[in-house]
């Protein structure tokens, strides 16, 4: 029972996985947030833009 428990306390290869997994879930995550900040980016350039048209044709 004793080799049981020290062969799972020294066994890292799950620890590994979850490290990935953490890496992974924190690049989906700046990705995410580069995402959303170019686009409402993009959607105030347009409306400024929109805006500037609009006024144009007065």
């Amino acid at each position: 029972m004793k080799t049981i428990f020290d062969r799972f306390v020294k066994d890292e290869s799950g620890a590994t996985a979850i490290e990935y997994g953490l890496i992974a879930a924190l690049i989906s995550v700046a990705l995410i947030t580069g995402a959303t900040t170019l686009g409402n980016s993009l959607n105030n350039q347009f409306s400024g833009l929109a805006t500037k048209l609009d006024n144009a044709g007065k």
